[in-house]
């Protein structure tokens, strides 16, 4: 089975369950600080899990495209990635977990769909503690099932819960399924499967996780129930990919094996043995990397926030295709990839030339620090100390700094040189602090907002409350006074709430100048003093085009959207915008609009960053 029929299965099976498709939304989070990218299909729908009537209803279904760094050490063996694509299905307040369930058994094991031997599955349920109950009515689904009790693990916490995804939110107990997938090297079936499930014993395959928000953790840490419940379900493509062709290893999929024979074309060396490892990083790696630079954001390498991500990605598929001699190949790599997904995600080919030239230019730039940081390196640590020396976070950092070599790279040189000699090994030892020092430096030096492995933060639209939603909407205030004074070429691309400021990314080829900006905050502040009323109509995508109202970032929208438009009525209005909300009610509510800041983010990008006061 191709990895289009997966996903074309998945989103007509729950079509045909009332669900209505949605498309994926952007890798950088709008508005939400508390994730540098979408980590999951539930970032863009939080406002709609939080209450917010969406546009299509009450049943949803995605494929959606996201991006984790917390695993990026961990990138190497046959299933650990940094993008990958997410399918999921969603109850706002509608289904709840019976029916869940059962349509994912369905889904898992009727031949009409995936075909899966039944007798393979194994399933977890969340055991119960303190905060909340033993889920009684999901195991109790699962025998009806038939799934054996001695294939249904009750798990505590840290297995079988999921959220929030801030300090509070929407959050519960979760069902995981997983697939017993041993075999041989020769394809052949396996070991037999063991009649009780072991969460420990790898050849168990998770598959999917089905989470039923029952619960609100409040600012007091107390787990209230949610008036309104809802399932959220997540099925990794990637994996199910592989375990629908008795594979044991995600990178001869179809999503990966042709990037990987391009890399044993340009190396003349084969994928297996030695160079597994390293053609698995550069895969990977460069795949996300695409994607990061093809996304509608235009987000671009640097030492901040989702650049730097960008940046330690480059330079590490970089640094593994040395190892395997490859050199000026990032572009090649990123045209198989554009290649794979043309027709699931047409913004790679869109921006292939953004992508192609950014990727080449931060390629060459690491070409010349690495063998400069590299030389440094011997420099340093071959020196025949009689005692063993500790590397801090400090030192590592001066490397970055000083050669631009990524934490993750500065490791990797190192174990590498432990491997291949005695010394090293035994005199070079890490600080038990070194993350911790590291990252403390990164904040002296504001070189990074906010680190991949931190992951996430206090604040964002799920739970900063009122302050953040002022600047939800003076943000849209901004976008339309900027294409008043500076012209109707202007596009949003890209923005960032917290409860303290807005960030707002936007197109243009000059710094503004003291009169531009001036003009643009006396224009905001004009309309909070107008006493404008903020509304929300839902409507069909193709009427509310019709109407002017602005849309960002390319095809994300359903058929039917939500339009936000400030002022006496849809027609009048001064600002109207697609946008899943929340807003306030009023502009008088929002005080004095102040920019602080305005800065070039890249070539042709601009940003501003500015508070209510």
């Amino acid at each position: 089975m191709t990895s289009e029929e997966i996903r074309k299965k998945y989103l007509e099976f729950f079509e045909g369950k009332g669900h209505k498709i949605i498309p994926s939304a952007s890798l950088v989070p709008e508005n939400d600080p508390t994730v540098l990218f979408t980590t999951a299909g539930m970032h863009p729908l939080v406002p709609y899990l939080l209450g917010e009537k969406h546009p299509l209803g009450v049943r949803l279904v995605d494929v959606q495209k996201c991006i984790r760094t917390g695993d990026i050490e961990e990138v190497g063996d046959s299933f650990h990635h940094t993008f990958f694509e997410m399918l999921g299905n969603w109850s706002l307040g509608d289904y709840f977990k019976k029916e869940a369930i059962e349509w994912s058994y369905e889904f898992l094991t009727d031949q009409k769909w995936l075909g899966l031997d039944k007798d393979r599955l194994a399933v977890s349920v969340f055991a119960g503690d303190s905060d909340a109950p033993f889920d009684n009515e999901a195991y109790e689904t699962w025998k009806s099932l038939s799934i054996p009790e001695k294939r249904i693990a009750k798990l505590p916490k840290k297995n079988n819960w999921w959220g929030p995804a801030g300090e509070t939110g929407p959050c519960g107990g979760d069902t995981e399924m997983f697939y017993w997938t041993h075999s041989t090297s020769s394809g052949q079936a396996g070991e037999e499967v063991p009649e009780s499930f072991n969460d420990d014993n790898s050849k168990w395959l998770e598959i999917w996780n089905d989470v039923f928000m029952q619960y609100n953790k409040t600012t007091e840490g107390k787990f209230a129930l949610l008036t309104q419940q809802n399932v959220d379900t997540g099925m990794g493509l990637e994996r199910t990919l592989t375990v629908m062709n008795g594979l044991d290893d995600n990178y001869k999929t179809d999503l990966f094996w042709p990037i990987i024979e391009k890399m044993e074309k340009l190396s003349d060396k084969k994928y297996e043995g030695e160079n597994i490892k390293a053609m698995r990083i550069i895969a990977d790696h460069l795949k996300a990397a695409t994607f990061i630079l093809g996304d509608e954001k235009g987000i671009t390498p640097s030492n901040t926030g989702q650049g730097y991500v960008l940046r330690r990605l480059i330079r590490r598929a970089v640094r593994y295709g040395k190892q395997i001699g490859l050199k000026s190949f990032t572009k090649e790599i990123a045209e198989v990839v554009i290649g794979i997904y043309k027709d699931v995600y047409s913004e790679l080919s869109k921006n292939k030339d953004f992508i192609f030239a950014n990727l080449s230019q931060e390629e060459e730039k690491f070409e010349k620090t690495l063998e400069n940081g590299l030389k440094e390196f011997e420099k340093r640590y071959s020196i025949r100390d009689a005692y063993t020396r500790i590397i801090s976070g400090l030192n590592a950092f001066w490397f970055f700094s000083s050669f631009g070599l990524p934490k993750e790279v500065f490791l990797d040189i190192l174990k590498e040189k432990q491997n291949s000699e005695e010394y090293f090994k035994t005199h070079l030892k890490i600080s038990d602090q070194f993350n911790q020092e590291y990252d403390e430096e990164l904040k002296k030096h504001q070189e990074l907002s906010r680190t991949s492995s931190a992951g996430m933060f206090k604040g964002g639209l799920s739970d900063a409350g009122e302050e953040t939603k002022k600047l939800h909407t003076a943000t849209h205030l901004l976008r339309q006074a900027l294409e008043n004074v500076l012209g109707e070429k202007v596009m949003q691309r890209g923005s960032n709430i917290t409860a303290e400021r807005l960030r707002f990314d936007f197109n243009h080829d000059s710094k503004l100048t003291a009169e531009e900006k001036q003009k643009v905050e006396d224009l905001v502040n004009q309309k909070i003093a107008e006493n404008l009323p903020v509304n929300k109509v839902i409507m069909k995508k193709i009427d509310a085009e019709k109407t002017g109202a602005v849309h960002a970032f390319g095809d994300k929208y359903g058929d039917e959207v939500s339009v936000y438009f400030i002022g006496p009525s849809l027609e009048e209005a001064y600002s109207k915008e697609f946008c899943g909300g929340p807003h306030i009610q009023n502009t008088s509510e929002l005080g004095t609009f102040k920019i602080v800041k305005e800065e070039a983010v890249s070539a042709g990008i601009r940003r501003i960053k500015a508070i209510l006061e």
